[in-house]
C-alpha cells in the first residue's frame, strides 16, 4: 500500500530458543493510548522479543510498523475481530488483511472467517472468555480456534488477577482434560496484556520456544502448545517431565513405558510462591517456595494416574504470577 512500510516476518533473532512476547496490543489506530513508536519502546523495556499488532477489526496500523521492528524485535500482524458476542485474535495475517466481525454465535458465519486466516497461515485465539462488558463474553465454542486466552491484563491494571481470569483458567483446564482424554489434541493456553493504556504492555505476555525469531516459528510454537505464561520478565519458569534419563518439556510428549514419573517446576522471581501441580484429576500436588522468590517443586506421578500435568505458580495473595501448558504423559 503506498506510503506504508510493513515490518518483516523474520528477524535474526538468538536462533532455537525461549521468546517473550504480548500478542494482544492495542495503539492509536484503534482505542489505545499510545503510538506504535511508544508502543515499540515500551516492549524493549518490558523485555519482550516480539508484540503482536491487533487493532479492533481494522488493519488500517499494519503499515506503520515497518520501521521498528529490529534484529532482535520481531513484530506481528493481527486484528482484535470484535463480533457482537465474543473477541477473537487473528495473528498472523496478511498485511493490510481484514477479517470480518459482523456477525454472532448461531448464525454459522464464524467458521468461514477462522478459515480466512488460517488459509494465511494464521493463528486463531479465543479472547478473553469472560471479560466484563458488553460483547467480550466469548459465546462461541472453542472448537475451531487454535489457542485460548486464559490470562489478560486489561482489567488487572490494579493487581495482576482477577476472578474473569480464574473463570477462563478453569473452563479451559476442564475442556484440556475433556479433549485430550476423547481425541488426543488438546488447545494451549496463552496470555497477553490487551494493552490500551501505559503501563500495561507484558502484563502478562507469553514464553514461547520457537526455532527462530519469526512470525511462522512464533505461531508455531503457540500453536503447538511450547509455552508458558508469565506475569513480567522477572518470573522464570522451566517446567520439565522425566522417566528412567528421557525428559520432556512444556508441550510435549512423554513415553513412559509404565515407569514412574518426576515432575519438577524451578521457579525464579515469585517470592514465597506455591507451585501446584494439576492432572486431568485437578490439584494434586502443591509446594511453597522460599521468600527470596527462587526454589525448585517436585511431585511423582505416573501416566497410569495422570494423562497430563501442568504447573500454576501463585503469589501467597493466590494471584498467578505464571502458567504452564501441559506436559503430555503416554
Amino acid at each position: 500500500m503506498p506510503g506504508q512500510s510493513f515490518p518483516p516476518e523474520r528477524a535474526i533473532g538468538r536462533g532455537a530458543d525461549w521468546y517473550r512476547g504480548d500478542c494482544h496490543v492495542h495503539s492509536v489506530h484503534s482505542d489505545g493510548e499510545l503510538t506504535p513508536d511508544q508502543l515499540a519502546h515500551r516492549a524493549r523495556d518490558a523485555g519482550l522479543d516480539f508484540i503482536a499488532t491487533t487493532e479492533h477489526n481494522s488493519a488500517e496500523g499494519h503499515g506503520a510498523w515497518g520501521s521498528l521492528a529490529r534484529d532482535d524485535f520481531l513484530i506481528v500482524l493481527g486484528e482484535e475481530v470484535t463480533t457482537r458476542t465474543g473477541h477473537w485474535l487473528a495473528l498472523g495475517i496478511r498485511p493490510g488483511q481484514v477479517v470480518d466481525w459482523n456477525y454472532r454465535a448461531g448464525d454459522g458465519l464464524i467458521d468461514q472467517f477462522l478459515n480466512q486466516v488460517h488459509e494465511a497461515g494464521g493463528l486463531c485465539v479465543a479472547a478473553h472468555p469472560h471479560a466484563p462488558y458488553p460483547s467480550g463474553d466469548f459465546m462461541y465454542p472453542f472448537s475451531g480456534f487454535d489457542v485460548v486466552e486464559v490470562w489478560n491484563g486489561l482489567w488487572t491494571s490494579d493487581r495482576p488477577w482477577n476472578a474473569d481470569n480464574e473463570a477462563a483458567l478453569a473452563e479451559w483446564g476442564r475442556s484440556l482434560a475433556v479433549d485430550i482424554r476423547t481425541t488426543g489434541t488438546w488447545r494451549p493456553a496463552m496470555g497477553n496484556s490487551d494493552t490500551h493504556l501505559e503501563g500495561q504492555l507484558g502484563i502478562p505476555h507469553t514464553v514461547v520456544f520457537a526455532e527462530e525469531l519469526s512470525t511462522r516459528a512464533i505461531l508455531d510454537g503457540i500453536r503447538s502448545g511450547r509455552s508458558w505464561v508469565a506475569e513480567s520478565a522477572a518470573v522464570e519458569v522451566s517446567f520439565t517431565a522425566g522417566v528412567e534419563g528421557r525428559s520432556a518439556g512444556v508441550g510435549e510428549q512423554l513415553a513412559t513405558l509404565g515407569r514412574p514419573v518426576a515432575v519438577q517446576a524451578r521457579v525464579r522471581g515469585v517470592p514465597s510462591a506455591t507451585v501446584s501441580f494439576r492432572t486431568d484429576r485437578g490439584t494434586v500436588a502443591r509446594e511453597s517456595l522460599p521468600s527470596h522468590g527462587t526454589g525448585i517443586a517436585q511431585w511423582r506421578t505416573t501416566a497410569e494416574d495422570s494423562v497430563f500435568v501442568r504447573a500454576e505458580v501463585r503469589h501467597p495473595s493466590g494471584y498467578v504470577a505464571a502458567l504452564t501448558n501441559p506436559i503430555i504423559l503416554t
